[in-house]
Formats: C-alpha cells, sequence, structure tokens
C-alpha cells in the first residue's frame, strides 16, 4: 500500500510539471525573464547585457517565437518579452500580444543594445539579464527551472521576492521530492488515486495538447512530418505517431496555440499525452481509463527525467515516448511486469539520440520516439524482450533508467558541448 507521503508527493508533482506554455518554453523564459526586466525599469531597456548557458542558447537559435510574426532567436524573445511586459503571465507571457504588436517588437530590435554572452556555470539552465535605462539599471537571473527566479534588483535593491514561485506544497514550502517516484509505486498511484484533484490538470493537458495536434494536422507547419506519415497509412500506431508530430510541427514553427508542459517542455508533454488518446479513442476508454494510462506516462517520464536533468545532449521526447509507450500498456492491462518490460525494450532503441536545439525536426523526432514506445510494448505481446547486458540495459527496471540518467548526464557531456559549438559555428 503506498504511503501517504508517496500519494501527496505524486499529486504535487503532477500538479506541478502540467502547466500551460505558449511557444517553445526556453524562448519563452527569455521572454519570461525580459518582461521582468522592462517591468523593473519601468521602461523599455536602452541596452542589454544577456548571459546564457549554453543548453539554453542551442535551444533558442532555431525555433520561432510565437506572436512576433515569424522571427526566432534570443534577439527576437528579448523584444518579444519587453514589448508584453507581462510578467504575471510567466509562460504565457507572449498571449498577449497581437500583430499590432509586430511593429514596437521591431522598434525595440532596432533601438535596444543586445549583446550576448555564454555562461559557463556548469548549470545546464541558466539565464541573466542586465539592462540599462537612464540612471537605473536592472538584474534578472532564472536558474535550474524556466521560471525559477533567482534574483531581481533595481539599482543594487533587491525585488526577488516579487518574483518567487510559489510552491504546490505551500504548508511546507518543500518542493515535491522527485527520487520517491519508482515505476512500481507509479502503477498502484494509477490504480488507486481518486481523480477529483488530478482531473482539471490531466484534462487541460489532453485538450490544449490535441487541439495542437489538430492545428498541425489541418494547416502547413514546419516540415509537415504529421502529415507526411498519415500520407503513408491510417493505422492505430501511426495515428499516435503522426499526430504527435503534428503538434510538434505546429509548436515549432510559431503557432500561438498554447500546449500542457511536462519535465518543463511541451514538446514532452504533447509525446506523453497525444498518443494516449488515440488510443483511448479507439479501444473505447472511459475518461476514467484514459487519464489513469495518461498518469502513468506523465509520471514515467518525469522519472526517466528526473536523472537526465532539464536540459542535456539526450533528447527529452525519447523519455516521452518511452513514457507513452507505457501508457498504452496500461491502458490495455499491463501491470508492473508488462510495463517494466515495454520501458526496458522502449529505451534500448533510442537512448542516446541528440538534442541540437528545438526546431522543425523535433516533431520527426517525436515520431520515432512514439514508434520506440509502441514497439517496446508490442515486442513484450509477442514474448520478445531484451536482456540485461544488452547495452546500457540492466537487471530491473529502476537500474536501467539508472543507466539512461548516468548516460545523458555523464556520458554526454562533451558530445552536448560539441553539439552547441556546431551550432555556433566555433
Amino acid at each position: 500500500m503506498l504511503s501517504s507521503l508517496t500519494k501527496s508527493t505524486y499529486e504535487a508533482i503532477l500538479m506541478a510539471e502540467l502547466r500551460p506554455a505558449m511557444g517553445c518554453t526556453e524562448p519563452i523564459a527569455i521572454a519570461y525573464a525580459s518582461s521582468i526586466l522592462s517591468k523593473t525599469l519601468g521602461s523599455v531597456p536602452e541596452k542589454i547585457t544577456a548571459c546564457f548557458s549554453g543548453n539554453i542558447i542551442k535551444n533558442v537559435k532555431s525555433v520561432i517565437v510565437p506572436a512576433t510574426g515569424g522571427r526566432h532567436g534570443i534577439e527576437a524573445a528579448i523584444a518579444a518579452g519587453i514589448v508584453s511586459c507581462r510578467p504575471d503571465k510567466r509562460l504565457e507571457v507572449l498571449t498577449v500580444l497581437t500583430a499590432d504588436d509586430e511593429a514596437k517588437i521591431d522598434a525595440v530590435l532596432s533601438q535596444c543594445d543586445i549583446k550576448i554572452e555564454k555562461l559557463n556555470t556548469g548549470c545546464s539552465f541558466e539565464l541573466e539579464l542586465y539592462g540599462k535605462s537612464g540612471t537605473n539599471n536592472a538584474t534578472v537571473k532564472i536558474s535550474g527551472a524556466h521560471t525559477n527566479v533567482t534574483e531581481v534588483s533595481l539599482n543594487g535593491i533587491a525585488l526577488t521576492d516579487k518574483y518567487t514561485e510559489k510552491t504546490i506544497v505551500e504548508e511546507s514550502g518543500d518542493e515535491p521530492d522527485l527520487t520517491l517516484l519508482n515505476v512500481m509505486d507509479i502503477i498502484e498511484y494509477a490504480d488507486t488515486v481518486e481523480l477529483d484533484t488530478l482531473r482539471p490538470y490531466l484534462k487541460r493537458q489532453i485538450e490544449l495538447n490535441m487541439a495542437i495536434a489538430e492545428e498541425g494536422l489541418n494547416s502547413e507547419w514546419g516540415a509537415n512530418i504529421g502529415k507526411v506519415m498519415l500520407s503513408m497509412g491510417n493505422d492505430l500506431s501511426r495515428r499516435a505517431r503522426a499526430y504527435a508530430a503534428a503538434g510538434s510541427d505546429a509548436r515549432m514553427s510559431g503557432c500561438e496555440k498554447p500546449v500542457c508542459i511536462i519535465s518543463g517542455s511541451g514538446n514532452q508533454g504533447i509525446t506523453a499525452s497525444v498518443p494516449i488518446k488515440i488510443y483511448a479513442d479507439e479501444l473505447g476508454k472511459s475518461e476514467d481509463e484514459l487519464l489513469r494510462a495518461l498518469i502513468v506516462s506523465d509520471l514515467i517520464t518525469i522519472h526517466q527525467k528526473t536523472g537526465i536533468g532539464t536540459l542535456s545532449a539526450y533528447c527529452g521526447v525519447i523519455s516521452a515516448g518511452v513514457g507513452a509507450g507505457t501508457g498504452i500498456c496500461y491502458l490495455q492491462g499491463g501491470k508492473f511486469s508488462e510495463i517494466a518490460h515495454t520501458l526496458v525494450n522502449s529505451v534500448a532503441i533510442l537512448s542516446g539520440t541528440i538534442c541540437d536545439g528545438a526546431k522543425p525536426s523535433c516533431a520527426a523526432k517525436i515520431a520515432m520516439a512514439v514508434e520506440a514506445g509502441i514497439m517496446g510494448y508490442e515486442m513484450w505481446k509477442m514474448g520478445s524482450q531484451f536482456h540485461g547486458g544488452d547495452g546500457i540495459v540492466t537487471k530491473g527496471v529502476e537500474n536501467t533508467i539508472k543507466n539512461v540518467g548516468r548516460l545523458a548526464r555523464e556520458g554526454m557531456s562533451d558530445t552536448d558541448r560539441e553539439i552547441i559549438e556546431i551550432m555556433l559555428g566555433i
């Protein structure tokens, strides 16, 4: 039986993770920071020095920033946040912009002197903005997560408390302990949790992410990976992959529809949820059955990402594709043994796929990640599996998850540096 601590922690994790965001979360984090900077200065900065960890630079370089008229990159994200000047919106900071604001964004880009520098602090997610307007100087720093504001100051006076995030567990002030996640307890939690509290969060995840998937299929976005896939067939597994990919097609190319993120990523939020909905509809499952399978997919995705970290050279949608495979397995009656084998099989297929930033090709990686998750499940159904000693697979599902974290965090650190240097032309 699950302890009350485990149950409350899992609920808090889901409530903290399942948040709406418009646009790729790295440029939106930059826009959020620049909106704080503009609000703090009380005017448009004349000069900004913007410093970022390499992984943020990597993820912002090629992706289109929504509500900017098709602009992409760091400068566009900074300018859009300044024009918005609505830090209260956090990861939806750009939702207040209209087509009329594009001229204002242009004006900021032409009038504000923006200097970009790379940070070498050892933290994969870190950004610092230093702005000047007249005689006023302001600083904004975010570290560790997209909305984790660690410093705001105006002329040396600290204003950080105005922007410190409230935790879900406000009475204790503690962040949910992700180390309590494990596959066996996740399954029991999904089996037994009363859904009343989580239902709004999970339904929002499905509604938002299916809406952007539909948009990706109904309009022209990016490389149209979702459409390409459906042009080759319409079987269930292909639809699951195509719809997930289509959501990324739209999102990576500036679609202004919000998504529900997970592990700080909209692409991961889409990947972990859309295939579950496609399968649930085809199989005639109830809403409760869908939501319980979604809990499995979400928490197993987060569990894998805990050892990997927020940003790395390891493509995060692989973890979410694996999560989707386990959710599909659960939806069809799978319990611990079946889900553990699905997870291990799936992990063995694509682990080590690189992250070379947010861009249209992310949609194709999502399609392959979901395919790996589904293949892992289909292998189990056929009595096939990968065994301990097959590459990074080892005995015990938790040990294999630890190996993936080690591979991404330690083994791929040099790969990450090389990817960033290639992208920056160094």
